[in-house]
């Protein structure tokens, strides 16, 4: 089986490179990558030398670079994580966000109808469906709450998810997708929101908190997001959405503070700031469907997780402070540059 997971460098994408390659040691990996600056080459040092994985820097607009890429591989599965993710940035620089996301995705999907691929799936967000009130705690994401986004990053998204659902019913491509609630554990590029505030905490810096900090959301191991993309790959319904969540709810300023505990640091570190423009105000997803469909449930505890992705962070400075310091980025270069 040959697998194309483009995104493969980022944060989730990395970890589903893991998780495949030791779930299937049979199948080949190969990941496309453009290693924009949440793309980290060095994330993926411990299986450059496994011989059934490859990697390629390429823009998955690049319909050349794709088309080259396909016919060389001839893959059974595409695994589409690539995409603008950060929504700060989404407000300041829409226009990328839709090339990106919305473009890169036809590139794939017309490569993908052209080499016959058996399965694309696309990695999307649940921020697709906007929020929920903080005051109706029974309400959740399914998989068919309308689509009603809140940024240029989340319609971008949408946009995305739209073109693939169109792509299955006017050409038949096989594709599913999944909107997953927010990750955290190890290689989380360091300006999100967990591991921002654990090298800050770390410094005993100021940690900047939007508004009233009591934004909520929905959290889930990454380990666990790649054990139901991997289900839904090889066991997910044609033609359908999935919807992956923990059933973890937190405030942003309860695990701002948590953090500090477990890191023996002062809450005086907190600093409110302006809060950020249309800022969502929750997020829950009800992953009933994927349970019921494909046995998929969240097998790791938030309490559990956050203190093993603080002792990730603790444990493996030399990965994240070339990041902080912008030196990563100059990684491929060093590595492939006179190669």
């Amino acid at each position: 089986m040959n697998i194309i997971v483009t995104g493969g460098a980022g944060f989730i994408g990395s970890n589903f490179v893991f998780h495949m390659l030791k779930a299937h040691p049979d199948y080949r990996i190969i990941c496309l990558d453009k290693l924009t600056y949440a793309g980290n080459l060095s994330t993926l040092e411990p299986v450059m030398d496994n011989p059934n994985f490859r990697f390629v820097k390429a823009d998955i607009c690049d319909k050349e670079a794709v088309d080259k890429l396909f016919a060389e591989e001839k893959p059974d599965i595409v695994v589409n994580f690539a995409a603008e993710s950060h929504v700060d940035r989404s407000i300041e620089n829409p226009q990328v966000f839709l090339e990106t996301n919305i473009l890169g995705t036809s590139v794939l999907m017309d490569a993908s109808r052209k080499y016959g691929v058996k399965r694309y799936h696309q990695v999307s967000t649940d921020e697709v469906y906007g929020d929920l009130p903080l005051d109706r705690p029974d309400m959740f994401f399914t998989e068919s709450t309308p689509i009603h986004t809140s940024s240029p990053y989340s319609s971008s998204k949408a946009g995305a998810d739209l073109l693939v659902l169109a792509y299955y019913r006017t050409y038949g491509l096989p594709v599913t997708i999944s909107r997953c609630s927010n990750n955290y554990g190890p290689y989380h590029f360091p300006e999100k929101l967990i591991p921002l505030m654990i090298i800050r905490a770390l410094h005993d810096e100021s940690l900047p908190v939007y508004g009233d900090g009591l934004n909520v959301r929905d959290w889930l191991y990454v380990e666990d997001h790649c054990k139901a993309i991997d289900l839904i790959i090889h066991e997910g319904k044609i033609g359908e959405v999935y919807n992956v969540g923990g059933h973890n709810e937190m405030a942003n300023i309860d695990i701002v503070k948590l953090i500090l505990k477990e890191l023996g640091k002062s809450e005086d570190l907190i600093t409110y700031v302006t809060d950020r423009k249309g800022h969502d105000r929750r997020y829950a997803i009800d992953p009933t469907k994927i349970h019921n469909e494909l046995g998929w449930l969240p097998e790791t505890k938030f309490a559990d997780g956050i203190v093993k992705t603080i002792k990730w962070y603790l444990d493996n400075e030399a990965w994240w402070q070339p990041i902080v310091s912008g030196e990563y980025q100059n990684y491929y270069e060093k590595m492939y540059g006179d190669k």
